[in-house]
């Protein structure tokens, strides 16, 4: 667990989000890498309306980076079915990302946002979770 707290610390620290209170709480973590990706597609869609090329890169490789790091931290043996499910989504949104970015597809955009905003809305409802919203 120490592995995977500096791990998601440290991607979470390079794609510009601070958080002290996560160093102690890995669903705190989660759950903000879950709001930092979402933000960062929003934003992503935001520059992609406005042709605004360099932004949109920018913000699609960041929320990529996040998503890449949620789905690398996965344990599969010990998360069984649902870490296996969880692998599949991440891979489908790593795969219509790219996809929307060369299309200016925002509605690519939007279905991964869904996505990502049912499971935040999953994991904020879990018993332990710090945060609901």
């Amino acid at each position: 667990m120490a592995h995977y707290m500096n791990s998601a610390m440290n991607q979470y620290r390079q794609t510009g989000i601070a958080a002290a209170t996560v160093e102690t709480d890995p669903r705190k973590l989660i759950e903000m890498l879950l709001g930092g990706a979402i933000e960062r597609l929003a934003h992503a869609r935001g520059a992609m309306l406005r042709q605004e090329r360099e932004a949109k890169h920018h913000y699609l490789g960041s929320a990529m980076s996040i998503i890449e790091h949620l789905r690398v931290v996965l344990d599969l043996k010990a998360g069984g079915v649902l870490a296996a499910n969880l692998m599949r989504l991440y891979d489908y949104m790593l795969g219509r990302l790219p996809a929307a970015n060369l299309a200016d597809d925002t509605a690519a955009i939007d279905e991964v946002i869904s996505l990502l905003r049912e499971l935040k809305s999953g994991w904020d409802a879990m018993p332990g979770t710090s945060t609901r919203h």
